[in-house]
């Protein structure tokens, strides 16, 4: 069978070390018509969102299936219990909310890795099966795939408290966290502003945090609704960036309500 008939889309970790921009998009509907309107509409990546979203893992997989077909690599927002699960389905990466120390990211490589051959080091602890999904139900099983998953699955972190962020630059440094996304809006509520994220206090330390990512060698991400925000975090050392498809669903809903309710109203 040809490498692109392979259930596992190893871009990601390779795009997210290129130094260039990315944009990509959150989705927590439980749709893979959406995903695949997101892999065709050009996005670099799609967010399966598990942590707010409502699918649960057997929609997750259908959804990784529509990214593959539509070309997008898709990362699963998840709890750190199911990571193995997640992984074993296919997703290109994991991202995990509240990671607060440089310990609780290293603690995350292990389960995102598999162990190293004997002789070689920077292995984790990943459960190793080849009848899931992500080894072609053993289509592709063995030691190739444990090395191109070690090699072409990625870890995103997420900081989401003011400690996370005074951490940001040990966090980046950890060796296999393959980027680190800052939650605003997690991040403006734990400092009492609700959700107000740009709060001058709020952005101050959004931009200490990015710019310390980008001086320890990470790849910053942040959540960006328009094209200034997105140049501001920009300038401050990101280059990860993400809008929600529930935030352009609603907004293309309500110009066209409006459009319409305007029409009526002649």
């Amino acid at each position: 069978m040809l490498e692109h008939n392979r259930p596992l889309d190893t871009r990601l970790p390779v795009m997210l070390r290129s130094g260039e921009r990315l944009r990509g998009i959150f989705n927590g509907l439980p749709s893979p018509a959406i995903v695949e309107m997101c892999g065709y509409a050009g996005f670099d990546f799609v967010v399966l969102d598990n942590e707010h979203g409502s699918s649960d893992l057997q929609v997750t997989e259908h959804m990784l299936r529509a990214a593959r077909a539509s070309a997008i690599p898709a990362i699963v927002r998840c709890f750190e219990a199911d990571i193995a699960r997640i992984l074993d389905m296919g997703a290109s990466g994991v991202k995990v909310p509240m990671v607060n120390t440089a310990a609780q990211a290293r603690a995350l490589v292990q389960r995102v890795r598999y162990p190293s051959p004997a002789g070689q080091s920077g292995g984790g602890q990943r459960g190793v099966a080849f009848s899931s999904r992500a080894a072609g139900y053993g289509a592709f099983g063995g030691s190739s795939h444990t090395a191109s998953s070690n090699e072409g699955v990625a870890l995103i972190v997420m900081l989401e408290t003011p400690q996370a962020l005074e951490n940001a630059a040990e966090i980046a440094g950890v060796p296999g966290v393959d980027a680190v996304f800052i939650g605003p809006n997690d991040l403006s509520h734990s400092m009492g502003y609700g959700p107000d994220w740009s709060a001058p206090a709020v952005q101050r330390l959004i931009e200490r945090a990015l710019r310390a990512i980008s001086g320890a060698g990470g790849c910053g991400g942040m959540l960006a609704m328009s094209e200034e925000e997105e140049e501001r975090y920009a300038a401050w050392g990101a280059r990860y960036f993400a809008t929600v498809s529930t935030a352009l669903i609603m907004r293309a809903f309500g110009e066209a309500a409006s459009h319409a309710c305007r029409k009526l109203a002649y």
